[in-house]
């Protein structure tokens, strides 16, 4: 839909760019002394900021002043500018008329507070973020094992909620690290059958596919900025309010209130309830233009751009004999994300070559959702994702360097410490503008300890 609610049709696919991203001509060295294009193939793990989500920042700085508490002019401005986000959000997502929309940190932060809000048991599937396993994981909530196909996993889920009943069920839209989608409407329907909620983690969904809400029966979605092309410190929590409006506040401060005396404070519904403190009115215009920009493009145009390029990228893997992991066989269709490993060489290895030697980003490890990998059976892997900003060249990049990878190896040596691997020696410098020090490896909280290499593994 364009603004105005006309239809239009996609335009033919082309080997360009969607839309225009900060960063697109960025150089970056490389090991042996050249530099290169960088090639941005990590999109699920942070966005590009569109080109006119980093215009709108700048104009909104140019205006910035505190919101809802002040009579200044610029102050009025702001808060009708945070306000605003809220209906693009609620536009984008297809909520309902009564749902509220909370901005928080981001989907983990989101998550936080739904779990703290929801009156009674969640269950959820060994599949997802830890960002939608985590706050579960500490109520002591229910994990439902996946099936080997999403028919099995569902008649599971179905199962499960016969036998016990629950306040809701919460579900990944789009796989972090197989871009596998969920059926939607089908899970909705079997929570609801129940008496249950259905709660998703939009994150990788949001940035790749539309959201309707109100037409899919979802009654919470929690979802990124910095996914979403808007790294900009926001997220947000869409959904049902009664919830959330009976919750204790997520955090107590200025700006939750109605009145407060020394014995006791008065809360103020949701979303304020939720929002206590100096809010991120940068972060949630940044947001809302984001969502705005990604609404505006032509019906389809988004599906068919990563349809190609994704297609583009599993033929070519196929050619080279690396085949993407996948959960179900039976899943509808995955988003702009594909995860694979390489016979011989360690995961961490592969996206140290990449970036050293061709000046491609990829992530590597086990994405923040360790049971996946458990349960897939590989300690770590590659993952290439794009987005709205990506091209054929920069995915024929990538097979070109795997192939050259395949062929004759890597041209300089690499080395695996506690940060991970890494060429040896790292020829490689900060930027000057952050001090210009060699490029030192990378702690990986997330994943925990790296992978050690076992005997025999170059």
């Amino acid at each position: 839909m364009i603004p105005g609610g006309h239809a239009v049709t996609a335009p033919s696919i082309t080997p360009t760019a969607l839309l225009s991203v900060v960063g697109t001509d960025a150089r970056v060295p490389l090991v042996d002394g050249g530099e290169t294009r960088y090639t941005n193939l990590d999109y699920a793990a942070s966005a590009p900021a569109l080109a006119t989500v980093a215009e709108h920042v700048g104009e909104v700085l140019a205006s910035y002043a505190s919101v809802h508490r002040g009579a200044g002019y610029l102050s009025r401005v702001c808060t009708a500018l945070y306000e605003d986000a809220r209906a693009a959000v609620t536009s984008f997502v297809g909520a309902r008329g009564d749902d509220v929309v909370v901005f928080t940190r981001h989907t983990t932060d989101a998550f936080g507070l739904l779990a703290s809000a929801t009156p009674g048991e969640a269950v959820l599937l060994d599949i997802e973020h830890h960002a939608n396993l985590l706050p579960w994981q500490r109520r002591g909530d229910r994990v439902l094992a996946a099936r080997p196909t999403l028919a099995a996993t569902l008649d599971a889920l179905e199962a499960e909620l016969r036998r016990r009943p629950a306040a809701l069920v919460t579900v990944t839209g789009a796989s972090n690290v197989t871009g596998e989608r969920t059926p939607l409407p089908t899970i909705a329907d079997i929570a609801h059958r129940h008496g249950a909620r259905l709660a998703v983690d939009g994150a990788q969904l949001a940035p790749h596919r539309p959201i309707d809400l109100a037409g899919t029966g979802v009654d919470y979605l929690a979802f990124s900025g910095h996914k979403l092309y808007a790294p900009y410190g926001a997220g947000v929590l869409v959904g049902r309010r009664d919830w959330l409006d009976a919750a204790e506040p997520y955090l107590a401060g200025g700006g939750a209130v109605t009145d407060v005396t020394v014995a006791a404070t008065a809360w103020a519904p949701a979303p304020a309830r939720h929002e206590a403190g100096t809010p991120n009115v940068v972060g949630v215009a940044a947001l809302a233009r984001a969502c705005r920009e990604l609404a505006a493009l032509p019906a389809g145009a988004l599906v068919d751009h990563e349809h190609h390029l994704r297609e583009r990228l599993v033929d070519g893997l196929a050619a080279l004999g690396i085949t993407p992991l996948r959960l179900w066989p039976d899943s509808p269709g995955a988003v702009g994300l594909v995860a694979f490993t390489v016979d011989g060489v360690p995961a961490g290895k592969v996206a140290a070559y990449l970036s050293a030697e061709h000046g491609i980003g990829v992530r590597d490890g086990r994405f923040c959702a360790h049971p996946l990998l458990d349960r897939l059976g590989v300690p770590a892997a590659v993952r290439a994702s794009f987005g709205v900003g990506s091209t054929v060249e920069d995915v024929d990049r990538l097979l070109s360097a795997l192939g050259a990878l395949s062929a004759r190896g890597t041209q300089w040596a690499y080395a695996q410490d506690s940060a991970g691997w890494a060429p040896v020696p790292e020829t490689r410098r900060l930027p000057d503008w952050l001090g210009g020090a060699p490029l030192s490896g990378e702690q990986r909280p997330c994943d925990g300890p790296v992978p050690v290499s076992p005997p025999g593994i170059p």
